[in-house]
């Protein structure tokens, strides 16, 4: 059986002058072209040929030698070539490009934008891609508690927090106690596993552990209050809101950091304000 939208190895059946017929061995009803400019050298009936199977301009399945971003049923971070009247086009390493329906987007795109997309099958029975990437994930990833991942973030939840695809294919999920400043669905984010579930699935955090993020924290608080001329215009017992927007960190990590600070002598706190020293 052909397979859309796989790579796959076929045998070559028949030679012509503008390309060649591939199909499975002793299969001889069922074939798919190879245009003749992506046929190798020298190439003789019988020979094994590994192909990836698309359909070109007139939805005839077709063959090419070309190696694609991804195959049906994965998940790859795709630019967005074009926005038309139906939806966008992705490039996906071939000459066609994939199409990205409207309905299939959880945000509108733009030209230039990449995007995490997985590879579909249609009702219509042509290749598509969708951003709705949850289905495709992977919950068996290779790491542990404490490891650093990247991945990409796909999904923003207000009640849940950040949905990130681990190397673009494994389950992550940045909880909302942990989402402190702005993300956005394409973010490529660094992150530590804070937790394996039993279903495999990842928990994330953005942040170092405490002792060792503290460090951090307590150099961006003082760059802070150099941009404020030194004078901070609140202290450490500001609202929660405040500090997220000024530092984009908790409360809790504020005050490590602010306690950091002061035990270096750096700062003092006055009844409203933190000033450098």
């Amino acid at each position: 059986m052909i397979e859309l939208g796989k790579i796959q190895t076929l045998t070559v059946q028949r030679i012509k002058d503008f390309g060649i017929y591939l199909g499975q061995k002793g299969d001889e009803e069922h074939s798919v072209l190879l245009p003749k400019k992506q046929v190798p050298e020298g190439i003789q009936a019988g020979t094994e040929l590994p192909v990836f199977i698309y359909k070109d301009s007139e939805d005839r399945l077709i063959a090419t030698t070309s190696t694609p971003k991804l195959q049906v049923g994965e998940t790859a971070l795709l630019t967005v070539k074009e926005v038309a009247k139906i939806g966008a086009f992705l490039d996906m390493g071939l000459e066609k490009d994939l199409l990205l329906p409207f309905k299939e987007q959880n945000h509108k795109v733009r030209q230039g934008e990449s995007c995490l997309v997985a590879l579909y099958i249609d009702k219509s029975k042509r290749l598509a891609a969708t951003m709705n990437v949850y289905s495709y994930m992977s919950a068996e990833s290779p790491y542990q508690k404490d490891d650093k991942v990247t991945g990409t973030v796909y999904e923003i939840n207000e009640n849940l927090g950040a949905f990130v695809a681990v190397d673009n294919r494994y389950y992550g999920l940045i909880p909302q106690k942990e989402l402190y400043g702005r993300y956005h669905a394409g973010d490529i984010v660094e992150a530590r596993v804070t937790k394996v579930r039993e279903d495999g699935k990842l928990d994330l955090s953005p942040r170092e552990k405490a002792y060792v993020q503290m460090d951090a924290d307590a150099q961006k608080v003082l760059t802070v209050i150099e941009s404020y001329q030194g004078i901070l215009p609140f202290n450490d017992k500001a609202a929660p809101e405040v500090i997220e927007r000024e530092f984009h960190m908790s409360k809790n990590a504020f005050k490590r950091a602010v306690g950091r600070l002061l035990k270096e002598g750096k700062i003092r706190i006055t009844e409203k304000t933190i000033e450098q020293i």
